[in-house]
């Protein structure tokens, strides 16, 4: 792990000197794989009911995680098959720039959905009248692209001059700058990256726990009632207690997947403004390729967390 010990050096290689290429090679079919499966799982079960505004934000979560793996792995992959660093393979650093622009727009797209499926659920299942009376389906639609808009203006700041895309080790990837070193401009940016991600994060944990709520209460009121099915759907459909904890389940596994992936990022570059650690630092140079390497688990655990229960629920229902 010598190679980690220059930070200028992992910004300018040319060459891959070490790192595994299989790592990346599992991340990209786990992650093609998981989210086709789980597009073909959401289009089956909506033929069978009306499309909802749930469905368009999961479909629309689905179908970004499904870009960036096919956006940035290959490009990793080609990396690791020609020996070439992604500054290497580029005369202008453009396929670093390419690389670092598609990392920022695709976590920053994939968790701010993520934060308004989990609003979504919290008001349909905490406020249904609110829920029924204001949204709807185009809503949906138009707060998709403006997640995506707004993260595509976020993410040409670095070539306006504020922030940065730089290469880290082994050269296989390309993100913001997160030196402490970096004054001014670049400081601020990141700043603002990992506050608005942090915000992110601290949303939707609160309204995955808000939901986890009102759906244990339900379930003691049905026990308390011991009635055979809910009387009425809060999202004014009939909703079967299986379908309650179908819904649970899910949620409290991406609340806990959703901070172990993201908040080791927001807090390596918090690290960094202390400046508590010099750019020799292996330590530092390791946890950020780990952090890099989590934020892009996110996505790729994503559909897996859609896919068991549908298999779990689908085996139940045939042994039955």
């Amino acid at each position: 792990m010598a190679n980690f010990s220059n930070h200028s050096k992992c910004h300018v290689m040319v060459d891959v000197e070490f790192g595994n290429p299989i790592t990346s090679a599992l991340m990209f079919a786990a992650g093609v794989v998981g989210n086709i499966v789980a597009l073909v799982l959401l289009e089956v079960r909506r033929r069978r009911t009306s499309p909802s505004l749930y469905h368009i934000l999961v479909t629309a979560l689905l179908m970004t995680d499904l870009l960036g793996s096919f956006s940035v792995s290959p490009v990793v992959l080609t990396a690791y098959a020609r020996r070439k660093t992604l500054v290497g393979m580029s005369a202008d650093r453009e396929l670093c720039a390419y690389f670092g622009f598609s990392m920022t727009f695709l976590s920053l797209s994939t968790l701010s959905i993520v934060s308004v499926i989990a609003l979504e659920r919290c008001l349909s299942i905490g406020h249904p009248y609110f829920y029924e009376r204001h949204l709807s389906k185009l809503r949906g639609y138009i707060t998709v692209a403006l997640i995506y808009l707004g993260s595509i203006l976020f993410c040409v700041a670095p070539f306006l001059g504020f922030g940065d895309y730089v290469q880290y080790c082994p050269g296989t990837w390309c993100f913001l700058e997160m030196s402490h070193k970096k004054k001014g401009n670049d400081q601020v940016y990141i700043g603002l990256y990992a506050s608005f991600i942090l915000i992110v994060i601290t949303s939707t944990v609160v309204c995955n726990i808000c939901v986890i709520f009102h759906l244990v209460m339900m379930q003691r009121r049905r026990k308390a009632r011991r009635s055979g099915e809910y009387a009425r759907s809060r999202y004014g459909r009939s909703l079967s207690m299986s379908e309650e904890v179908e819904h649970l389940l899910p949620l409290a596994i991406i609340t806990v997947v959703f901070i172990c992936c993201t908040f080791p990022l927001v807090l390596r570059v918090y690290i960094n403004f202390t400046g508590s650690h010099t750019d020799t630092d292996t330590g530092t140079r390791n946890a950020e390729l780990r952090a890099l390497r989590l934020l892009s688990f996110h996505s790729i655990i994503n559909p897996w967390v859609f896919i068991i229960p549908s298999i779990v629920r689908i085996i139940w229902r045939k042994s039955r």
